[in-house]
């Protein structure tokens, strides 16, 4: 097989935290192959931005699958969403889900992103989404870590 002439990497270490990202990019790696690989490296940060910053996405998760539960896809459904994202609860959410009261327009964010995600609709371009246009498109294998057994609550890439 040919070598690469070009890469997109990401590699991160922080605490616990290790991810290692490459793609290879040849003459034959497609657009939509190479938009593939940068849509796991979103997924990868943006899961773990709110728990550096110290949000308790646990918190939101549940607030925003009580809001969504039973609302239907749709234009009504959106509007449900919008007016309750809003509310007093949601608010009491987010400012549940962080210790610092200045982090909370952040865990709103989430909320939002998170309670629209439940309706079915996607905000932004990731994996599920791409695989779904691009059928071709698979999950690579996963590696195997050796040397460091998982512990309770770790999270897989």
């Amino acid at each position: 097989m040919e070598e690469p002439d070009e890469y997109i990497d990401f590699m991160a270490k922080y605490k616990e935290w290790i991810a290692i990202r490459r793609l290879g990019i040849r003459p034959g790696t497609t657009p939509q192959e190479i938009v593939y690989h940068m849509a796991g490296i979103r997924n990868t940060i943006d899961s773990k931005a709110y728990a550096v910053l110290g949000i308790n996405t646990g918190v939101l998760d549940k607030f925003a699958d009580d809001a969504t539960s039973g609302v239907r896809k749709g234009s009504a459904g959106l509007a449900a969403v919008a007016a309750k994202i809003g509310d007093a609860a949601a608010r009491q959410a987010a400012g549940d889900a962080c210790a610092d009261k200045k982090l909370e327009p952040l865990a709103e964010i989430y909320l939002l992103g998170k309670m629209i995600t439940n309706l079915g609709y996607d905000t932004s371009i990731n994996q599920s989404v791409m695989s779904k246009v691009f059928p071709e498109l698979k999950p690579p294998k996963q590696l195997k870590t050796a040397g460091r057994k998982k512990k309770s609550g770790d999270a897989v890439e």
